[in-house]
């Protein structure tokens, strides 16, 4: 039986082909939000994995500030290059002055933040551009913080 062939030169080409129509793939973005405790943040970069079938992950490098776990969610797509993403993440604090958590104690549960993305993809595929919503819950599930507004710039990572 004939066996197809299978070329380095024409694989690739087909994959990229299929990334750029969506936001499956990793990303790394510069963020900056306008007011609330995030506006401070100077250089925030948000890394995201967003996975075929609509589950995504995202990363920042202000995770450890305090100590906390990346941010969980899902996306879709809602038109030509438009997409959405809402993705959850666990908040931290300390219950104790910063000197004595080497000690033990560490880092406790302090509600929740919930960000809310919409994201313009370029024609090429490559980049992104965003409007961020930032909404933080205490641990009852209050709004501490609401409707904070963010900007997005992502580009595609790649080798």
């Amino acid at each position: 039986l004939p066996v197809a062939a299978w070329s380095e030169t024409t694989a690739p080409r087909a994959q990229t082909a299929a990334v750029k129509a969506d936001l499956t793939g990793a990303w790394k973005a510069n963020v900056q939000f306008k007011s609330g405790m995030l506006a401070d943040w100077k250089g925030l970069k948000f890394m995201y994995a967003f996975n075929q079938g609509g589950t995504m992950t995202e990363s920042s490098n202000y995770d450890g500030s305090p100590p906390g776990p990346p941010a969980y969610g899902v996306w879709r797509k809602t038109g030509a290059r438009q997409f959405e993403a809402r993705y959850e993440v666990w908040l931290t604090k300390s219950e104790k002055p910063l000197d004595e958590i080497a000690k033990g104690g560490g880092w406790l549960p302090d509600g929740h933040g919930v960000l809310s993305e919409k994201i313009t993809l370029s024609a090429d595929g490559k980049s992104f551009k965003s409007v961020i919503r930032w909404d933080m819950f205490d641990q009852s599930g209050k709004p501490v913080e609401s409707g904070i507004a963010g900007t997005g710039e992502g580009q595609r990572m790649g080798f």
